[in-house]
């Protein structure tokens, strides 16, 4: 699965990868995997992200288009 809506967010937010994961407690890498799909987002940190972006899960995972 690729969290394509993570990159939105950050880019929105004119945030680096590594800035972002300075946010939320986690390495840049760890950032650059869950956007590109290369790993699956731990739920810890989907709801440190949908915390941080004011966004629901179901965004974060692409099942929703709505952002709340």
């Amino acid at each position: 699965m690729q969290y394509e809506n993570i990159k939105l967010l950050r880019k929105e937010k004119k945030l680096s990868q590594d800035k972002l994961a300075k946010k939320i407690n986690c390495s840049q890498r760890a950032i650059s995997h869950y956007e590109k799909g290369d790993r699956d987002v731990p739920t810890h940190i989907l709801l440190l992200l949908a915390n941080y972006f004011e966004v629901s899960i179901d965004y974060l995972l692409g099942v929703s288009k709505k952002r709340k």
